[in-house]
């Protein structure tokens, strides 16, 4: 996990003072490294019944359609409002510096299907919990959630506490 670490850059007070912003973009753009942190996301789940990977705008579109595609499966994007042209089920969440909300077309999902949430990074668990209320929304269920960083302090895990979370790297 030092190889993904390495490529994680920390930029302070973005996008507002005291915040330290993980950027993934140096790992996203060394295609060795993607290709890793696409597969160790995924590794727990080989053999599971997962139908549907769904990922939040925008960072975890990037994850989450990779993930899909190994896997074999659909991509359901999680968008941010306004963003859909169909009928939407919407759900609101707080960050740690302000608050969202994301969407997805009622028809994404259905009671069949068993979803695998994927995001760069769970912080204080909003978006994450917000996610996984929208999948449930549509009558769906969360098999897990996996993200490439975990901010530990900000205990995120602690919002969605019934879901399975897989994360690559601690912070």
């Amino acid at each position: 996990m030092q190889r993904l670490k390495d490529k994680i850059r920390n930029i302070p007070d973005f996008p507002e003072p005291g915040i330290q912003f993980k950027d993934i973009t140096p790992l996203v753009r060394d295609p060795a490294t993607l290709r890793l942190a696409v597969h160790q996301m995924m590794f727990p789940f080989f053999g599971e019944r997962i139908t549907a990977v769904a990922g939040m705008e925008a960072r975890g579109f990037i994850f989450g359609s990779l993930v899909a595609w190994e896997l074999g499966v659909g991509f359901v994007p999680l968008r941010k409002p306004g963003k859909l042209p169909h009928d939407i089920e919407k759900a609101s969440y707080d960050l740690e510096y302000g608050s969202n909300s994301l969407e997805v077309h009622i028809d994404a999902l259905t009671k069949n299907d068993r979803v695998l949430l994927i995001d760069d990074l769970i912080a204080t668990g909003g978006t994450a919990a917000a996610s996984c209320e929208l999948i449930e929304k549509l009558g769906a269920e969360v098999a897990a959630c996996a993200f490439v960083v975990e901010l530990d302090a900000l205990k995120g895990r602690d919002k969605i506490p019934k879901h399975r979370v897989h994360s690559l790297l601690h912070y």
